[in-house]
């Protein structure tokens, strides 16, 4: 941890909550890929001391195939770990159609996922997570309220907005226990809004790669922070496979408009929020990292705090998405504006890295450098033994949410 500001401090948090934060899920074992490896490496074994069998042959060559592939896919996951459970897998199924949407969905049911328990609420038109929406109440609805509950639950809130190229926006709404308490009715929740990574990310990725319900749960357990609302926003233009990197596009989607002018009013609309920068805050990962970095810096007026995960400065590769445009590439790049951008309000920043990536944390500094000389408060957090993976991302939200929550704390009151 490199401290830049004695204002801005690194929260230090219980064992209980990073270790849960780092754990690995069923799926992400080193177990699941070698043991599948072994398996291959053995019938390959077999098949060649039953080689003069030719049906045996082409079985076991087939099988060790299939083996070999399962392998390398699952050593990818247990690196990256973006499917931690068996119904974190059923949800990807899901996202195709036909016989692998089904798969995913009897997966999910059979779950013993305890995140699977109750499943998710519906509100303002979106469709439940299952894929049924016969029972959505009509667009612009107000969200149903399910019964009290003393833990963390998620609700889904459908913000469209075709103006600004969004056809269909499901965002998801992590509320904190006691939130549908009637004894709470009158209590307002600051709030933390957190982007996906591009491209193929989504708003679901912060509730099953991101983990961030049972993070909530377990800092409200822990008695870390005041109970917040997370918001994992749907940032894809209803097009996963594109790298919007959260931009108004020339031609394209306004994604920076639709999250700051549309999706923010709706969630102060529909939820009990403290409706203030002070008490509001964004974050994201990797490319959802560089939009909330950007967002923010744009909007100092709706953000107070800034939530960073495995940051970049600058669109790399991803700057065709503006096409050619400098003006509006120079407009979207912090890199080349935070050293002369006025700041008529302060903006408190972290940004979370893994020790493993070397380019994520030169990049976590010259970014918190840049804005230090223009007086903001900045804490880099540096997460041993991790890369730019979502095993960073998890394991520092944590740390991310404690940061927010000071924030939240030291902010005016709401009038």
């Amino acid at each position: 941890m490199i401290q830049l500001l004695p204002q801005a401090v690194d929260p230090v948090l219980p064992p209980s909550v990073t270790s849960q934060a780092r754990d690995l899920g069923p799926l992400e074992s080193p177990l699941v890929w070698l043991t599948a490896a072994g398996a291959a490496a053995t019938i390959l074994a077999v098949t060649i001391a039953l080689s003069h069998n030719r049906r045996a042959r082409r079985w076991g060559i087939s099988s060790s195939i299939a083996l070999f592939l399962v392998a390398a896919v699952t050593a990818v996951n247990s690196y990256v770990g973006y499917v931690r459970t068996p119904s974190d897998f059923g949800r990807l199924l899901q996202r195709g159609s036909g016989a692998m949407n089904v798969a995913g969905t009897l997966l999910r049911r059979t779950s013993d996922d305890p995140a699977e328990a109750g499943g998710d609420s519906t509100a303002s038109g979106a469709s439940s997570d299952s894929g049924d929406d016969s029972a959505a109440p009509p667009s612009g609805g107000k969200p149903a309220a399910p019964a009290p509950s003393n833990g963390a639950s998620t609700e889904v809130l459908n913000v469209p907005d075709p103006a600004h190229g969004v056809a269909n926006g499901e965002n998801y709404v992590i509320l904190p226990g006691g939130y549908h308490d009637p004894a709470n009715a009158n209590r307002r929740y600051p709030v933390v809004y957190l982007i996906h990574g591009y491209p193929y990310g989504g708003p679901r990725d912060w509730l099953t790669s991101g983990s961030a319900p049972q993070t909530l749960q377990s800092l409200e357990d822990a008695h870390v922070i005041q109970p917040m609302i997370i918001v994992s926003v749907d940032m894809t233009a209803n097009q996963p496979s594109v790298d919007w990197e959260c931009l108004n596009v020339p031609g394209g989607p306004q994604l920076e408009t639709y999250l700051a002018g549309s999706i923010v009013p709706s969630v102060d609309k529909h939820y009990r929020t403290v409706a203030d920068r002070g008490h509001r805050a964004l974050g994201g990962m990797s490319g959802g990292g560089f939009g909330a970095l950007n967002i923010g810096l744009h909007h100092l007026d709706e953000f107070g705090s800034l939530l960073i995960s495995l940051p970049y400065d600058d669109l790399n590769d991803s700057v065709g998405i503006l096409k050619g445009n400098q003006a509006v590439i120079a407009q979207n790049t912090p890199r080349r504006y935070i050293p002369t951008m006025p700041f008529p309000q302060k903006v408190s920043v972290m940004l979370t890295v893994g020790t493993g990536a070397p380019t994520d944390v030169a990049t976590a500094h010259r970014i918190a450098v840049s804005l230090q000389r223009r007086g903001q408060e900045v804490v880099v957090h540096a997460e041993r033994g991790f890369n730019h993976t979502w095993h960073t991302a998890r394991a520092t939200l944590p740390y991310l949410l404690a940061f927010a929550d000071q924030n939240f704390r030291g902010a005016p009151a709401a009038s």
